[in-house]
């Protein structure tokens, strides 16, 4: 396993991650409450099924909304 820095693109900000990393990790590494948000990437929705299998690459664009409750 290589620790090779790869750069993505989160919410429009450029981040640095190790690779390989799964989607749950970077989430969860960048502080979000994976129960919590939404994520597009690379431009589509991805749904809660694949994050786990989901190896981010270089270049990869994601987009993570938080779900906000209220009334």
């Amino acid at each position: 396993m290589t620790s090779d820095p790869i750069t993505l693109l989160v919410n429009g900000d450029r981040q640095i991650a190790s690779s390989p990393v799964t989607l749950p990790d970077f989430l969860q590494n960048q502080g979000f409450n994976l129960r919590l948000i939404a994520v597009e990437y690379n431009g589509e929705i991805l749904h809660r099924q694949f994050w786990p299998e989901t190896q981010l690459q270089n270049g990869d664009r994601l987009e993570v909304v938080t779900i906000v409750g209220g009334g």
